[in-house]
């Protein structure tokens, strides 16, 4: 058997939930080793768009607040969603606006995931902002939202000692410092 070709039959479909940003369906399958079962996917309507907003100074930008589906506070990149078959970059600059009050010059996508492929076909493009100016933050009603400045590095350490958990801003940051280590971008580390 090839790598490429779907080991799974489908043998019938249900939706059990949908909502504006959401749909769940239960697939009745044989699975790869021939038995029968369930297959759970949340197809999300949205893709997952985050920034990762470099200064000159080598600070990035985290936006903090409280994640209900985990019951605590979470600081992270800026992050949100747009729709799909619309280009990512104008979600990422809406974001970033909303989030932080930033706009910037310089666009570069740096990552392109899947946030949790074993249950859900959720696909996220996160960008690098550079050159920035700051403006007033345009938050939805539903977020309450704490922002701040910190040097990249401490971004770094934050990740490094589980202090940023969210799979975006791990992904994020990582690929930044790599980028810089491999000096795909200045740095003044």
């Amino acid at each position: 058997m090839e790598m490429q070709q779907n080991p799974w039959t489908i043998l019938s479909s249900e939706k059990k939930y949908d909502n504006p940003w959401i749909k769940v369906t239960e697939h009745q399958v044989i699975n790869p080793s021939g038995g029968n079962g369930i297959y759970g996917v949340v197809h999300f309507k949205n893709a997952a768009i985050g920034v990762v907003a470099l200064d000159e100074h080598n600070n990035i930008y985290l936006v903090g607040q409280y994640r209900f589906p985990l019951e605590q506070f979470s600081w992270e990149i800026p992050e949100g969603g747009g729709p799909l078959g619309i280009d990512p970059l104008l979600g990422a600059q809406r974001e970033l606006l909303e989030e932080t009050g930033l706009v910037a010059a310089d666009w570069q996508p740096i990552v392109h995931m899947h946030l949790s492929n074993s249950v859900s076909d959720e696909a996220a493009v996160i960008f690098l902002a550079r050159n920035l100016e700051q403006r007033e933050a345009e938050p939805e009603e539903t977020e309450q939202l704490f922002t701040k400045k910190v040097p990249f590095e401490t971004a770094y350490q934050m990740v490094k000692n589980h202090e940023i958990t969210d799979s975006m801003s791990v992904a994020a940051i990582l690929k930044l410092k790599l980028m810089m280590l491999e000096g795909e971008i200045q740095s003044a580390l």
